[in-house]
């Protein structure tokens, strides 16, 4: 797969300089919609309260639910705020498994990409003078894998995401090539965690009881897939990677 950048080719053009503005202003506005909106009371205890309310409105404006969904994951996952795991399992309650994971999907995968072109464009000396060691193995397993590196890196954690996004922001990747990989590669993890959410009892059970609430035997089973998948699509990875 090509992995040049023709990002960078472009970023001292002017028309460069108007789309970091654009960017910057697009961060700005989706933190202030997230910490406007749910500043006060992102965490369960107080989502709990609001339980029977929440899927009211769920009910009467499904199209403001999604819209409104995909906004704040968009922010959490873009400027890597905290909570993106907690906000997983509630939108799987919140919408339901096919909707949520739809919604999660896509949120988390343009989320992802916000963060790597906020990297790309605005934090390339901090993140090199910060992950510098790091960058070296991006920069040579990209050479010699190709995007099939960052799918493995989406599928095995071994890196947290936000780093991932932070740190493929300064490297030749294309970011049509950072998307879609990232789409297919964190899919499977999302629907694990989303199938979690969905199977809550409620909010009230998941705020009393914390994760022990929610460790069913369909979940356990679930996560002991998602252990599995890794490994087998490891081992397609070996076989099927261009050769060198």
């Amino acid at each position: 797969m090509n992995v040049s950048n023709p990002d960078a080719a472009a970023s001292k053009s002017p028309a460069s300089w108007r789309f970091k503005l654009i960017l910057l202003a697009a961060a700005l506005a989706l933190i202030s919609i997230v910490y406007a909106l749910f500043g006060d009371f992102l965490n369960l205890e107080t989502l709990a309260k609001k339980e029977q309310a929440l899927r009211d409105w769920r009910e009467w404006h499904v199209a403001k639910a999604v819209v409104l969904s995909f906004l704040v994951y968009v922010s959490v996952a873009g400027l890597s705020l905290p909570g993106a795991t907690l906000l997983t399992l509630f939108l799987g309650w919140f919408l339901g498994f096919g909707l949520g994971l739809l919604v999660v999907s896509l949120a988390s995968s343009a989320g992802s990409t916000l963060a790597f072109l906020i990297s790309r464009f605005f934090l390339r000396d901090f993140v090199q003078n910060k992950f510098g060691d790091r960058l070296k193995t991006f920069n040579e397993a990209l050479q010699q894998e190709g995007a099939f590196y960052l799918f493995s890196l989406r599928l095995i954690v071994v890196v947290p995401f936000f780093i991932t996004n932070l740190a493929m922001g300064v490297t030749p990747i294309r970011t049509w090539t950072f998307w879609w990989v990232s789409q297919l590669g964190m899919l499977p993890g999302t629907a694990v965690y989303v199938y979690a959410g969905a199977s809550f009892p409620s909010l009230s059970d998941l705020a009393e009881k914390g994760g022990q609430g929610i460790l069913t035997p369909q979940l356990l089973f679930a996560f002991l897939l998602l252990g599995l998948f890794p490994i087998v699509v490891k081992k397609l990875l070996k076989r099927f990677r261009p050769s060198v």
